[in-house]
């Protein structure tokens, strides 16, 4: 069944006072959220949507919050109750409920922004990423291969050679590569290509790269991630370290740092298309947003850096971003 369905009312007078300007016109605006399911990354970027919202002085704001606990099944009906109530837009959130909102509520008068969708064009939610869907756009998760690469740079400045593990049979991996190679020619790197078809093999492979990589990035590939442990090892053997796609794997004292999509940034960011739409503008007009540099966190552990032999520049000294 449908998970429990939350009113929000948040009477915002407070940030009536801060001199926003959009405040008078959004008095008592509807708007419904349909979550995919309870998951730490999703709530996060609810909670930033409603929280950015307030900031842009959208004044006592009605949130219908809805969410399937992952039953694809159950998207229709959760879009179609929320769309009953006639809301001023619909915050569809993860790719399979925002192609279920676009199905049902595509062709009516209720906008649709999604948000934590990682490619809105291969979705089918927008034409591009240059425009919005005449009902719909949103904000991605997609990770930033250049973003990745410039903070690689940055924290290892003497690196010039970046490996990148991967599965050729993987269509998302061998995309990524041709973008991790452009991003670090533009950072003077040389990419050295490690192509994996079986975990057994990750061993042999990781350790031959001793001598011929500095640095070795680990994407969010479906064959390499869960064997991040055994690549952990091997890398450390040969004191080369690792930049992961996901933060866990840092906090696990696995790898030695990551670079990932905020989900507070991609919250925020479908709380200000979301703002534009409310304030009359065509959801066709609104380009999807997709993470910059500043959209992303990054996580260092310093110990398993220091195993290494790198130490983080000082130009990190109060990021803040350091495993405790």
């Amino acid at each position: 069944m449908i998970g429990a369905k939350y009113v929000v009312r948040t009477a915002l007078a407070a940030a009536l006072g801060m001199g926003l300007g959009l405040s008078a016109a959004y008095a008592e605006t509807k708007i419904g959220i349909a979550q995919f399911g309870k998951h730490p990354q999703l709530d996060e970027t609810v909670t930033a949507f409603k929280a950015e919202l307030v900031k842009l002085g959208i004044a006592d704001a009605v949130f219908d919050e809805l969410q399937v606990n992952f039953d694809a099944t159950l998207i229709p009906q959760m879009v179609t109750k929320l769309a009953s109530a006639n809301p001023k837009l619909i915050l569809a959130v993860t790719t399979p409920v925002a192609q279920g909102a676009r199905q049902i509520v595509g062709n009516t008068g209720t906008p649709v922004v999604f948000a934590a969708v990682t490619d809105p064009v291969v979705a089918k939610l927008t034409p591009s990423w240059e425009a919005g869907d005449k009902n719909m756009t949103g904000a991605s998760d997609l990770q930033d291969v250049d973003s990745v690469v410039k903070f690689i740079k940055k924290l290892l400045p003497d690196a010039k050679r970046l490996a990148y593990l991967y599965n050729p049979g993987e269509d998302n991996d061998v995309a990524v590569l041709k973008l991790v190679k452009e991003a670090a020619a533009a950072q003077g790197l040389t990419v050295v290509e490690v192509g994996l078809d079986n975990t057994n093999d990750i061993p042999i492979r990781v350790s031959s790269l001793a001598g011929k990589a500095d640095v070795i990035y680990v994407p969010a590939s479906n064959l390499v991630q869960p064997a991040v442990p055994a690549v952990a090892a091997a890398a450390l053997s040969i004191n080369i370290p690792i930049v992961n796609a996901s933060a866990q794997a840092v906090r696990d004292g696995l790898v030695a740092a990551a670079f990932e999509v905020s989900y507070t940034k991609v919250g925020q960011n479908a709380a200000k298309l979301a703002a534009e739409i409310i304030a009359g503008k065509s959801p066709a007009s609104l380009a999807p947003i997709k993470p910059s540099y500043a959209d992303h966190t990054a996580l260092i552990n310093e110990k398993v850096l220091e195993k290494t032999g790198h130490k983080a520049p000082d130009t990190f000294k109060d990021c803040g971003c350091f495993v405790k």
